[in-house]
């Protein structure tokens, strides 16, 4: 685990260099940066969800964390000062129960602060049970460019087990608005749920593909510790079931053209999300919002942050510049996990330069677990046509992704 080091006056300063065995002493170059915007509320919290979301029991104090979120990206600006943002992705919670106008004042004090990207992906996550055709106009207008909307299931059997508060209808015409309002427009759909046959799974995947979106997520339930699913699990399809709901779901994308490009992503050519691939190849992103998370690269360290989970807690700090709950330097001995717990989820794998380049270690560094997870059939190491180094995850791998990891613990 990495240690949280709480920020309070015993604690050194955590941007002073650091010396002797954890400085990282070949960080040459920043990576890219996106910046993630967290929105803590939702309609419901669902019985599977184990995200920072809290549900709107009373009146979303829409003003005052708009507010919050601009003190906390004033006081966050020096630390990535000069740096370009490629992407904003909005995240929750469910962010589209703010109005357009709060959206828009985000993002225009975003290209105040920041050099914000002329042409940035900007992601905004949105339930069918919480939007309508006035705030995916508004949105637009504001400058969000990509919609992400939580579908889950077309069928009101699988809602109904979720705990979902849309139904089958919603959830299509959610759909097919956004796909008319904007260019790109992702579904998170997922498949093993409560009961779940193999046919009404394929039947989701096949609903989806025939929206024609640019992007599609397609995610196994799981049962996440601290939710009620957890404390009481439903009935769900065994591994076998599981797997083959996989599989055949893979090759129905595939056969809509949709190249599966991670662990849970599908997109059409050219149509990745910019935002996740940044996550995946270890680039940098600075969080804001009630529990948001960053991890941002400097010459000799890469820092975490955490803000104040809770959001009443994080309303009356951030307004204070006191939004950072945890800040810490990621140990030099974990940066090999760290980098490949996400470029692993990469299927085309990743040039082992890149490794260099994200955490300033020579490549020696992970050459032994490399090595052995190789042996065990989880990956291959080979040689491109630019005499690159490229490590990709076999089928087994994907698969296995959590034993693969395991090697570079």
């Amino acid at each position: 685990m990495i240690p949280i080091i709480p920020i309070d006056s015993a604690t050194p300063n955590p941007h002073a260099p650091l010396t002797g065995e954890n400085t990282i002493s070949g960080l040459k170059n920043p990576p890219p940066l996106a910046l993630y915007i967290h929105i803590p509320w939702c309609a419901r919290k669902c019985p599977y969800c184990d995200f920072n979301s809290h549900e709107n029991k009373l009146k979303i104090p829409e003003n005052a964390y708009v507010d919050a979120l601009i003190a906390d990206l004033e006081q966050a600006t020096p630390l990535v000062w000069g740096r370009k943002i490629s992407s904003v992705f909005f995240g929750g919670g469910t962010p589209s129960l703010f109005s357009a106008k709060a959206i828009d004042k985000i993002l225009s004090h975003v290209r105040m602060l920041t050099p914000l990207e002329y042409d940035a992906e900007v992601t905004l996550e949105a339930n069918p049970g919480s939007v309508d055709a006035g705030h995916f106009a508004g949105y637009k207008a504001a400058g969000v460019t990509r919609l992400s909307i939580g579908i889950q299931s077309f069928n009101n059997q699988y809602l109904n087990a979720l705990g979902r508060i849309h139904d089958e209808g919603e959830a299509m015409a959610a759909a097919e608005l956004a796909m008319a309002t904007f260019d790109q427009v992702n579904l998170d759909v997922m498949y093993a749920l409560p009961n779940q046959t193999l046919e009404d799974a394929l039947q989701d995947a096949k609903r989806a593909c025939a929206l024609n979106p640019s992007h599609l997520s397609f995610y196994h339930l799981t049962l996440e510790p601290n939710t009620p699913f957890h404390r009481t699990p439903p009935s769900l399809p065994d591994d076998d079931t599981s797997a083959v709901m996989q599989e055949k779901i893979e090759v129905i994308l595939k056969e809509h053209g949709f190249d599966h490009y991670e662990t849970s992503g599908f997109a059409k050519p050219g149509k990745q999300c910019r935002h996740n691939l940044n996550y995946w190849t270890f680039g940098d992103y600075l969080g804001i919002g009630a529990g948001a998370h960053s991890k941002l690269s400097f010459h000799d360290k890469i820092i975490r942050q955490t803000r104040h989970k809770h959001p009443n807690r994080y309303l009356e700090h951030a307004v204070k510049g006191e939004a950072v709950d945890n800040e810490w330097s990621i140990p030099r001995e974990e940066l090999g996990f760290e980098f490949t717990m996400n470029a692993l989820r990469l299927t085309g794998g990743f040039d082992l330069s890149l490794f260099e380049q994200r955490t300033g270690l020579n490549r020696s560094a992970i050459s032994k677990q490399l090595n052995q997870a190789e042996k065990k059939g989880l990956l291959t190491q080979s040689l491109n046509d630019q005499h690159q180094v490229i490590i990709e995850p076999t089928i087994m791998g994907q698969r296995f992704l959590n034993e693969l990891l395991q090697i570079f613990l």
